[in-house]
């Protein structure tokens, strides 16, 4: 069993889905196909997503019984436990923080490049 669910992607690639799984609801395919064509449906997916979100649950042998991907998700990513696998979320506060720290240590490192060559420009003869 294949549950593959598109967000904010072309129309085109629902299309493409429509030919191995059934949509039950906008954007929610299900279905149950190789794991051949499950894997090149994944690719096509996300070469097609024009930045959407798509998310993949197949059945596996493990110990959930299932496994999961994500394509096009900022504030989730995927954990493995000891072999259980979780998405954790960021909340967008955490997100803002990350994003500001990151624009601060560029500015910083600009500054440093900037002050490196002006001692540099001093010392020579």
């Amino acid at each position: 069993m294949v549950v593959m669910i598109l967000e904010k992607v072309p129309r085109s690639l629902r299309g493409d889905l429509t030919r191995f799984l059934i949509e039950v609801d906008t954007g929610v395919f299900v279905g149950r196909i190789s794991a051949t064509v499950r894997e090149l449906l994944w690719e096509r997916a996300v070469e097609k997503a024009e930045g959407g979100r798509v998310a993949l649950a197949y059945r596996t042998n493990n110990e959930q019984g299932f496994a999961l991907r994500l394509h096009g998700y900022p504030d989730r990513f995927l954990r493995d436990f000891d072999g259980i696998v979780l998405v954790s979320v960021r909340n967008a506060e955490a997100v803002r923080k990350a994003e500001k720290l990151s624009r601060q240590v560029e500015r910083y490192k600009k500054r440093l490049a900037k002050g490196s060559e002006g001692d540099l420009e001093s010392q020579s003869p």
